[in-house]
């Protein structure tokens, strides 16, 4: 029996003060991040995909970014907080706007260890906690297509597991854009393949920031990738 688990990033945010939120309250989506997740929406409908159940993460872009596929196949927004940002000792400072600022003696003591990594969740964290959840959908949603919205991080982190690459990393490389799809096929409870697409690929141009991780709880210094 196929099930499949498509686990969506959610869509631009409005963040002027270019602050690395991740699990603080009260970031939504701009029109452009909207835009997106129905966009996301439409392709599904249109493309033949029948969904049967929709999870998202209790942040507010997530649960924003899940509504209209919820919508579309007339169904509720499920919370699971599984599906929630990394923390990240980083959080409320404006790092994305000045990210020299990170080289900083001040913050060099939370560098000590990248492979865990020392300034945010536990990579073996994030795993556990997103396999369980996309585990708890293949019982609960077993024989269909299940809409999962996350952030970045946990989805590039379950991904790269499930794929064997090393949990460490570039946060510039991840591919992870916004409201991204990384779709997981399952035969029963066996995993027989990973897929990425972009439903909202013509909108990510018009993203006011796409450097990879820069709003999701990574951390890199360089420059602007497009």
């Amino acid at each position: 029996m196929q099930t499949v688990i498509h686990l969506m990033r959610h869509g631009e945010v409005e963040n002027p003060e270019a602050i690395l939120y991740g699990r603080m309250p009260g970031f939504g989506l701009t029109e452009l991040g909207r835009q997106m997740a129905s966009e996301v929406a439409s392709v599904l409908v249109d493309s033949g995909h029948e969904i049967a159940g929709v999870v998202a993460s209790p942040l507010l872009r997530a649960q924003q970014t899940a509504l209209p596929t919820a919508r579309a196949f007339d169904l509720p927004i499920l919370s699971d907080q599984r599906l929630v940002e990394a923390w990240n000792t980083f959080e409320g400072e404006a790092v994305n706007r000045n990210r020299l600022m990170l080289v900083h003696p001040k913050y060099w003591k939370r560098y000590v260890n990248p492979f865990k990594p020392s300034w945010s969740e536990p990579y073996s964290d994030l795993v556990s906690r997103m396999s369980a959840a996309v585990s708890d959908a293949l019982g609960q949603f077993e024989g269909g297509e299940v809409l999962m919205v996350s952030h970045q991080l946990p989805i590039w982190t379950l991904r790269s597991f499930v794929e064997g690459r090393p949990l460490w990393h570039d946060p510039r490389k991840r591919e992870c854009s916004l409201a991204s799809l990384t779709s997981l096929q399952f035969e029963n409870a066996t995993l027989k393949s990973v897929t990425y697409w972009e439903p909202a690929g013509k909108l990510l141009e018009r993203a006011a920031d796409m450097v990879p991780g820069s709003s999701d709880a990574g951390i890199a210094i360089g420059k602007r990738q497009n």
